[in-house]
């Protein structure tokens, strides 16, 4: 399993009424163990989540089912893997 960081920029105008199944969405994935955190930038503009997946293609798989990128809502998407070495979240 690797660590993926996608960051999404919202088109504004669609956001509010997509966010509570975007949420739902996450969620779910969370409780699966396959969200580590996710949430709004400060600014508001965008996103960023901590993805779990088998590689880069089963991410993509799972990111294209969420609600944001089916309706719409993101302007731009970017995935990085990310390895993860210190943190209280972590297994020890």
């Amino acid at each position: 399993m690797a660590w993926f960081l996608v960051e999404i920029t919202y088109v504004q105008e669609k956001m509010p009424d997509v966010r509570p199944r975007h949420r739902e969405f996450l969620s779910k994935l969370a409780e699966e163990g396959r969200v580590a955190v996710a949430g709004p930038l400060g600014d508001g503009t965008g996103g960023v989540t901590l993805y779990q997946a088998d590689d880069e293609a089963h991410l993509k798989e799972t990111i294209d089912q969420d609600p944001y990128f089916l309706e719409g809502v993101i302007a731009e998407r970017t995935v990085r893997e990310f390895k993860p070495v210190i943190g209280a979240w972590l297994p020890s």
